[in-house]
């Protein structure tokens, strides 16, 4: 049984997949996205499991990637906005090393645009926005092992960040 190198965690807009492909090119490892691992099963893009199948389907899906990741992979691995929201979830990443790439409202909308192509942004994507952020925060910071602020920076600094918590 093996285990990620590192586990990045944050809401949409942070770099979690940009960031993370930089870290496992730096260390030599793979990388892997849950959310893609979620659509390969499915056999369609995450917007339409949550129109098709309802965000309750799309839940569940999410729980066994992150499980099935968690278990058998060793590179860097980047979690959906919204896996921490299942308690399964943040139990299971106890005792993994856990980035959470934190941004706030302005450089999250920013980076986001208004929702295109995210289904919980579809409807009020500022309010929105807002309310993930601060409903998530929490969940980040408590399977979190380290922090890394991601406001106004460029992938490269924050990714030498994530390097740098890395091998403390």
């Amino acid at each position: 049984m093996s285990a990620p190198v590192a586990v990045i965690v944050g809401p949409p807009g942070a770099g979690k997949t940009t960031v993370g492909q930089l870290v496992a090119e730096a260390l030599g490892v793979p990388f892997r996205d849950v959310d893609s691992d979620i659509e390969a099963v499915a056999g369609k893009p995450i917007p339409e499991i949550f129109f098709d199948d309802g965000e309750d389907h799309f839940r569940a899906l999410e729980r066994a990637a992150v499980a099935d990741a968690l278990a058998d992979f060793d590179g860097v691995l980047a979690l959906g906005g919204g896996a921490v929201l299942a308690p399964e979830n943040r139990e299971a990443l106890g005792g993994h090393r856990v980035v959470f790439l934190s941004v706030e409202l302005a450089d999250a909308i920013h980076r986001v645009g208004l929702g295109a192509g995210r289904p919980l942004l579809a409807i009020n994507p500022r309010a929105t926005m807002r309310y993930l952020l601060d409903q998530r925060r929490p969940l980040y910071e408590e399977v979190a092992t380290v922090t890394v602020k991601t406001d106004g920076r460029g992938t490269e600094d924050v990714a030498v960040d994530v390097l740098d918590a890395l091998r403390r």
